[in-house]
């Protein structure tokens, strides 16, 4: 589309509005490009959240959906725009005096693997007359991992023909991807399928509604779509998996590639109307929330890790070198900065896990204590869990609630509390649960060192760096000294990051990085008398991650495949998926 280019301040009074689009709510925040100061915010919540267990939107709402979905509905994205980058212009024009026809540009962020199946002009399968009561026609977020089987099929047939990108992800793809997603979506619901015009990635979605103009994301096209060295899987390939898959790529999925930090077009009027910025501002590419925090975090040089912990965490570094990481989520040339290999790897349940035991493993009195004294009950079991010794609850857990992403890349298996006695106590599990992310964290750090890619600092960016006690936990279990983004918006300043340089700003995300980043350096370090205690119950974790992980025990897989027969119509029997 062909906009006018808006007039641009320059210097000290440029502005950039930076939106990040989380699990639940979208944020929106107006930021000074000099330095990254932010003026003004707001979240505005997803009015339908996320559809897991039945779906909440359209003709059918209240109709069940299979375990392990999750879906979301692309209007609720757009109302983010409408509500949340007005409220945070309001919010910087009443505290600070700016005006809204000071920002030059506008990036957002994304979760990612978020799929949003499209017609030719973008418009959301869902929103078709006759397709809302079809769960397939809405967004499957990233959480989704029903594709698990799908998924399976990819790996095992990668491996028999000795496919050369499959090492490029760790040895495995991920159910969360599109590919496993797209491959679902084609058995399970054909019709909706073949309605298909594009399978965009959300974080594209959204740009395509702010620029009208659809350009895939290099950062989501390497990690999430296999695209490696300019090419994805061969057509050869899809069509071994299914014949009607054949031509995914070239009908469903492939589109112009934008870099990270460039322009994909200006903004149209009807968002300007949305969002109350000015017509022709740049509009960035899109990203991902957890790669565009590491600029915001200070990290973009080789052997930083980024942990950015939420619902799940998604570890991001870059790396001088091409190294083959096993069970990482993968590495892409200029994933995260232009010039480095970024690397990928993650854990799908950590905040999620936490908030679960909360809601569903703790007795009446906690919540009632903790009210009566004005706290949450995390604080409260987190109070109790800090008093205790190193292994004084005697439990060790595996944190694979929501499957495990890193470095096992399997969605068929569940969590595991083990030690428990009748003296067992929920601060004891709670605690046990805190370890068990770190120990996950753990796994990942040792992988990558061990694959050649060094990593020498550990940044932690999202909302669990507010737990004090989780922090220093993850210190000790890594024995890495542990430093925080020094702001509650990590992935929102990253976007503005980026908006500040497809407007030309700064010239490149490192410049930005380094005149925006907020981090605070060395804030936890590793007690070495704890740290020593937690080798030994990690010790414990690791013989439990290879064992049920690695060591062709199926029971968890067996367990899920009962519970899918459960839920299956009469008749139906749920194979164990391999």
């Amino acid at each position: 589309m062909n906009i006018a280019e808006a007039p641009r301040p320059t210097g000290p009074d440029a502005l950039v509005v930076g939106v990040d689009y989380g699990t639940l709510s979208g944020r929106a925040v107006v930021v000074r490009a000099a330095d990254g100061q932010i003026l003004g915010s707001a979240v505005h919540p997803y009015p339908h959240a996320v559809m897991e267990e039945a779906l909440t939107a359209g003709p059918s709402a209240g109709a069940p959906l299979p375990p392990d979905w999750a879906l979301q509905v692309p209007a609720d994205y757009v109302e983010v725009l409408t509500v949340a980058v007005p409220a945070a212009l309001r919010q910087a024009r009443e505290e600070h005096g700016v005006q809204a026809d000071q920002v030059v540009g506008i990036a957002t962020d994304f979760t990612a693997c978020t799929m949003v199946p499209t017609t030719e002009d973008g418009t959301p399968l869902n929103e078709l007359p006759g397709l809302a009561d079809r769960p397939h026609a809405y967004v499957k977020l990233w959480k989704h991992h029903a594709a698990q089987p799908h998924a399976d099929r990819i790996n095992t047939l990668a491996h028999e023909r000795g496919e050369p990108w499959i090492s490029r992800y760790g040895g495995l793809i991920s159910s969360e991807w599109e590919f496993a997603k797209g491959l679902q979506l084609l058995e399970e619901d054909p019709e909706v399928y073949a309605t298909m015009q594009h399978w965009v990635e959300a974080a594209d979605w959204i740009v395509w509604q702010l620029c009208g103009d659809y350009v895939r994301n290099a950062c989501t096209a390497g990690y999430k779509g296999i695209r490696q060295d300019g090419a994805y899987p061969s057509p050869d390939f899809l069509s071994a998996l299914d014949p009607g898959f054949a031509d995914f790529v070239s009908d469903k999925l492939e589109h112009r590639i934008g870099q990270l930090g460039e322009q994909a077009g200006r903004l149209t009027a009807q968002a300007a109307s949305w969002t109350g910025l000015p017509e022709g501002i740049a509009v960035a590419v899109g990203n991902v929330d957890a790669h565009v925090t590491a600029p915001a975090a200070g990290a973009v040089e080789p052997g930083q890790m980024v942990a950015i912990m939420g619902t799940s965490t998604c570890h991001v570094m870059n790396g001088d070198a091409l190294a083959e990481v096993p069970g990482m989520c993968g590495v892409v040339d200029g994933g995260i900065v232009e010039g480095l290999w970024g690397y990928e790897a993650g854990q799908s349940g950590v905040g999620d896990i936490f908030g679960w035991f909360v809601d569903h493993g703790v007795p009446g009195s906690y919540h009632e204590e903790a009210a009566a004294r004005g706290i949450s009950t995390h604080e409260l079991l987190t109070e109790r869990a800090a008093a205790q010794q190193v292994g004084e609850h005697g439990l060790v857990a595996l944190d694979w609630h929501s499957g495990n992403r890193s470095v096992l890349v399997d969605h068929e298996l569940s969590g595991l509390v083990l030690g428990q006695t009748l003296a067992t106590r929920a601060e004891d599990v709670y605690r046990a649960l805190l370890e068990a992310t770190a120990f996950g964290t753990r796994v990942i750090v040792e992988t990558f060192q061990d694959a050649g890619v060094p990593v020498t600092e550990f940044i932690v960016a999202g909302g669990l760096l507010k737990n004090p006690l989780l922090m220093q936990i993850y210190a000790d279990v890594t024995r890495l000294p542990l430093s925080t983004i020094a702001t509650d918006q990590g992935p929102a300043l990253g976007s503005a990051i980026h908006a500040a340089v497809a407007a030309g700003v700064h010239p490149d995300v490192r410049t930005a990085a380094a005149a925006m980043g907020k981090v605070d350096r060395a804030v936890y370090t590793p007690d070495p008398e704890r740290a020593a205690r937690y080798d030994r119950l990690f010790a414990e974790y690791r013989l439990l991650h290879d064992h049920f992980g690695r060591g062709g025990n199926d029971v968890m897989r067996r367990l899920r495949a009962l519970r899918r027969e459960a839920h299956a119509p009469a008749g139906a029997v749920a194979e164990v998926p391999r």
